[in-house]
């Protein structure tokens, strides 16, 4: 129904920035939320960002202030700009797209921060 393409992480020090990008393939990505989730080794997957196919984001405490999730339907793209990153936010990033009821997953991409 979709796959989905993350690039963009890489290692950065801390107080920097990255901007990762997820494209998508499928006819259904303009009418389907999309999501950021983020995994650290030894710890559960946890939201990061999502935003609804009419362009309206939610964030996670921890990314509120900092991240900015964005879409491009147009492009079939949603992207991750993370200012001020932190060591703790070092994990891979997931690209994720809603088809109620199931969730369909990129690869990832891996964000290292170093302090």
């Amino acid at each position: 129904q979709v796959q989905l393409v993350e690039s963009g992480g890489g290692l950065v020090q801390a107080g920097g920035s990255l901007r990762l990008s997820c494209v998508a393939s499928g006819s259904i990505f303009s009418g389907n939320a999309m999501g950021w989730y983020r995994q650290a080794p030894g710890k559960q997957r946890e939201l990061v960002a999502s935003i609804t196919s009419g362009g309206s984001p939610i964030y996670a405490p921890s990314a509120k202030g900092r991240f900015t999730i964005s879409r491009d339907n147009a492009k079939k793209m949603v992207y991750l700009q993370m200012n001020s990153l932190k060591p703790e936010d070092t994990a891979v990033y997931y690209c994720r797209a809603l088809v109620a009821p199931f969730n369909y997953w990129g690869q990832g991409t891996q964000v290292t921060v170093s302090s």
